[in-house]
């Protein structure tokens, strides 16, 4: 067992397959909570992980509770748009406004999701194993960590995706209170998306982003897609109407899931 102690929820009082989990770890110096999407299908073994970073304010409740991804990822699981998939949606270790889902203040929230979170969903789902495919994403500090931690760790992830993402840790400014220093690292590549690719671009999973027009974070996301293409490194950039808003993301979910979809086995 990779925890010394693990509460999963009741199947008696869950709701709408959802379950919940908490597993002391070091890299949190404490406990962490994963809200997990289960397909309420039977006979289901190895299946896709998907895991699903939130922005800053949020936890592991808030893509079910004010995306109802779920919802849409059974939905679309029925017309057969995707495979079942389990859904991963961790806190990010609940520092500050936002912790960045990087190594700060001596926790290590990059290890919590790369490492913690897949091992408590395989220790406690058993359609979900160490054969699983994994893939991750999330929305504006949860898509930096998403794009970040993907191309970092691309012998794990299959493949990433962004929505409305910060790309450099100097955009959290924009959002939460606490000093930069908090967040910067020291090798300087750590500190951006774009630096990570530009380091690990032998090895990269594959690659979306999308970002609405009307989003303040628009053309940090513009740059990254130039940065991309002048380099000639393959994605998929695209731009929709909306703003840094919840409609935008619940919309556009469905984009990422149905792409995962595409680099499953």
């Amino acid at each position: 067992m990779m925890f010394r102690t693990t509460e999963i929820s009741d199947a008696a009082y869950e709701s709408a397959n959802l379950r919940f989990i908490t597993v002391k770890t070091k890299n949190l110096k404490g406990r962490g909570d994963i809200c997990v999407y289960v397909p309420p299908m039977t006979d289901l073994v190895d299946l896709p992980l998907v895991i699903l970073l939130h922005g800053v304010y949020g936890s592991a409740w808030v893509w079910s509770q004010k995306a109802g991804v779920h919802i849409t990822a059974l939905e679309m699981m029925e017309k057969g748009e995707i495979p079942p998939m389990v859904i991963a949606m961790p806190s990010d270790g609940l520092w500050g406004d936002g912790s960045g889902y990087l190594p700060h203040n001596q926790k290590d929230f990059e290890n919590w999701i790369v490492d913690d979170v897949p091992n408590a969903v395989i220790e406690n789902i058993p359609s979900v194993s160490k054969t699983s495919e994994l893939f991750i994403s999330g929305l504006s500090m949860g898509g930096f960590g998403a794009l970040r931690l993907g191309v970092k760790y691309a012998d794990r992830f299959k493949a990433i995706s962004g929505h409305s993402s910060i790309t450099d840790v100097e955009q959290m400014n924009l959002f939460v209170e606490e000093p930069l220093e908090n967040y910067n690292q020291e090798n300087a590549t750590e500190n951006s998306v774009w630096g990570q690719i530009d380091q690990n671009r032998g090895q990269l999973p594959k690659l979306r982003f999308d970002c609405g027009r009307e989003d303040q974070l628009i053309e940090f996301n513009r740059k990254l897609h130039q940065q991309l293409e002048e380099n000639q490194i393959p994605h998929i950039y695209e731009e929709f109407e909306g703003a840094h808003e919840w409609t935008y993301w619940s919309e556009h979910i469905k984009d990422t899931l149905r792409f995962f979809a595409s680099h499953c086995k």
